[in-house]
């Protein structure tokens, strides 16, 4: 089961289809505070339908109490868009943890200095970035494809 990390997530529309992709693909989503909105928002609901509550989701306060439960740093992946390798170079395994940043900038220096291994999602040079829920599904289909062949 993949792991999928929203560090302070901002919009809830766009973590309620992240938390539907994940009942879809049978991946873990990990929330950590603080949020954008309250769980109980009603565009999380909407966005999320009838399937939040099927989902495997976690939350923690801040990223500290997160790192605690990572049995292998080694298996966390960063995603950035300065980053230099691509998520279509790394050989996924079950149980990886896929981190995305908050909406409006993405990871924190502070967070992307605690792992070695950060990863972009190749896009144009016309836009700064692709939508959270996009990006999240880009990395999911790939790692679950590759998980899926071994």
């Amino acid at each position: 089961m993949l792991n999928i990390v929203l560090v302070e997530p901002e919009i809830p529309n766009n973590t309620g289809n992240i938390g539907r992709l994940c009942v879809g693909t049978e991946s873990r989503l990990h929330l950590i505070h603080p949020f954008g909105f309250v769980i109980n928002d009603k565009n999380l609901k909407r966005s999320g339908l009838d399937y939040w509550i099927h989902l495997d989701v976690t939350e923690y306060e801040n990223v500290a109490e997160w790192k605690s439960v990572i049995p292998d740093s080694s298996r966390v992946f960063l995603m950035s868009s300065h980053a230099q390798k691509s998520y279509l170079e790394i050989e996924f395994q079950d149980g990886d943890w896929l981190v995305f940043g908050k909406e409006s900038k993405g990871l924190s220096e502070e967070v992307l200095a605690q792992f070695d291994n950060h990863l972009k999602i190749p896009m144009s040079e016309n836009i700064r970035s692709f939508n959270i829920a996009n990006s999240v599904a880009f990395v999911i289909g790939e790692a679950k494809r590759q998980i899926g062949i071994k």
